[in-house]
């Protein structure tokens, strides 16, 4: 799963420590689904299957692979616990606030791929936590990106080493502004401006400042997408020159349902429409490329220019219990 670093305007658990947290994910994503895994396949409560099945040499210290999962996952955690993230620091070791990722098996799946489905909807959910709110801070997410199935493809199908930026508002030259998908691999950074309408609509490149779309008998105008597309590379292209960072970037038009008729695609460029998409997005998953240290430089000089609006969970706290009970 791609990482989700920032997602517009949101506070972000990856502003505290890019160094760290992607690493982090990666070691929580693939513990949780193998306690989830083992669960399933026993039919059964992780704790009670251990106290069932444990072994002699197991309580010694040796025991099977699944054996720390089990010390570190296997006891249900209070209700306060679940409610907040733990951390602790000892020795400069990693923060534990990880824990607080617990998937459960909410009904039997059939098979593994049911079961895989299952863990990574709520691994989606719990990416959406990550990139709106922190131990200290929190900002209020939009329900609609739960089901913003552009965002559910790109976090549940890409491979852990991607960085991605949605649409994240940056402070330029002490403004706002909006960009459309950044998405740092180890190898580039694609901006993707994203063109959509009804499906297998076509879009029709003919004018400087607007296209043409047609769908059945209409037709209306577009904005012309590399308008956005431009600025955004502008943007990201002049921050990596201000930190000095060598990192390709590549831009990109993409339209998941829809056709794009463009014969003057400039040489930077690439246009993806549903002729093409599938074939460029299993490209990107096939990708083994681990991560990179110039691929976090990239990603780091972006969060640093970052707009974060949040409200102090304190606050917050302090604001409801302040509330009048309806009920008096």
């Amino acid at each position: 799963m791609a990482q989700l670093v920032k997602l517009l305007d949101y506070v972000s658990r990856y502003e505290n420590d890019l160094s760290r947290y992607p690493t982090q994910y990666i070691r929580l994503k693939n513990s949780q689904w193998k306690r989830m895994k083992t669960q399933w396949e026993h039919g059964a409560d992780l704790s009670e299957w251990r106290h069932a099945h444990e072994e002699p040499e197991e309580q010694n210290g040796e025991g099977k692979w699944y054996s720390p999962l089990f010390r570190l996952f296997g006891n249900r955690r209070t209700a306060s616990e679940e409610a907040e993230p733990y951390e602790a620091n000892q020795d400069g070791q990693d923060e534990l606030d990880v824990l607080d990722f617990n998937p459960n098996i909410i009904y039997q799946p059939e098979n593994e791929k049911q079961l895989r489905k299952l863990y990574l909807d709520q691994l989606f959910h719990f990416q959406l936590k990550w990139a709106s709110s922190t131990m200290m801070e929190k900002s209020n997410l939009d329900a609609g990106y739960m089901r913003d199935l552009l965002l559910r493809s790109f976090t549940q199908q890409l491979p852990d080493s991607y960085l991605l930026f949605y649409y994240p508002i940056l402070k330029v030259k002490k403004a706002p502004v909006e960009l459309d998908i950044l998405l740092i691999t180890p190898i580039e950074c694609l901006c993707i401006t994203v063109l959509e309408g009804e499906n297998a609509a076509a879009f029709i490149g003919e004018g400087e400042r607007f296209w043409t779309k047609k769908f059945g008998d209409k037709e209306s105008r577009v904005l012309n997408p590399f308008i956005g597309l431009n600025r955004m590379e502008k943007i990201v292209s002049g921050v990596f020159a201000a930190q000095d960072i060598d990192f390709p970037i590549k831009k990109l038009v993409i339209s998941r349902n829809g056709y794009i008729d463009y014969p003057g695609v400039p040489f930077d460029t690439a246009i993806i429409d549903r002729r093409t998409y599938e074939e460029w997005f299993a490209t990107l998953r096939k990708s083994t490329v681990p991560m990179k240290f110039n691929q976090f430089k990239a990603a780091q000089s972006i969060l640093d220019i970052g707009q974060t609006t949040a409200m102090s969970r304190l606050f917050e706290e302090q604001i409801n219990q302040d509330l009048p009970d309806n009920n008096e």
